[in-house]
C-alpha cells in the first residue's frame, strides 16, 4: 500500500461521506437513520485506514513518512503532507474516537442530525489534515477551517 496516497485518502474521506449524507433525501426518520449510518461506516473505515497507516509506520527513523508532496499554488505553495511519531498518534487518536462520538451522540441528537453528522465528518477531515499537513499555507486552511 505504500504506492497509494493513503494519508490523503484517510484526510479526505470524511469529506467524501458528508458529500454521501449531503445527497441523502426523504422524510426526517430515513434521513437521520441513513445519516448516521453513513457517518458511522465512513469514521470506521477511516480508523481502519488509519491503522493500516500505522502498521506501515517505520518507529526506528524520526524523518516524516508517507510524505506526499505536489505543486498546488505557486510561489513555494505546495500539498505537503506527512506524518512523523507525534502527528502518527495524533491521527490514530482522531480517527479512533470519530467513531465513537458518533455512537454517543446516536440518541442525544434527535434534531438536525443530517447537519450534524456532515458538520462531525468535516470537522474529521480538518482535524487529519491539521495533524499531516507539512506546508504551512496546508496548515493554516486546515487549521483555521476548524
Amino acid at each position: 500500500m505504500s504506492n497509494w496516497p493513503l494519508l490523503s485518502l484517510i484526510t479526505f474521506l470524511p469529506s467524501v461521506g458528508a458529500l454521501f449524507i449531503l445527497m441523502i433525501r426523504g422524510e426526517d426518520a430515513l434521513v437521520a437513520r441513513n445519516a448516521r449510518m453513513v457517518a458511522l461506516w465512513t469514521t470506521l473505515f477511516t480508523f481502519l485506514l488509519s491503522l493500516f497507516l500505522w502498521i506501515d509506520f517505520d518507529v526506528t527513523t524520526a524523518d516524516f513518512q508517507f510524505v506526499e508532496k505536489h505543486e498546488w499554488l505557486g510561489g513555494n505553495i505546495t500539498y505537503h503532507m506527512g506524518v512523523d511519531g507525534i502527528s502518527m498518534l495524533f491521527v490514530i487518536l482522531t480517527t479512533f474516537l470519530m467513531p465513537l462520538c458518533i455512537l454517543a451522540s446516536w440518541e442525544a441528537i434527535t434534531t438536525r442530525v443530517k447537519d450534524y453528522m456532515i458538520a462531525f465528518l468535516v470537522l474529521e477531515t480538518l482535524m487529519i489534515g491539521v495533524f499531516s499537513a507539512l506546508d504551512l499555507v496546508l496548515f493554516y486552511l486546515f487549521f483555521e477551517g476548524g
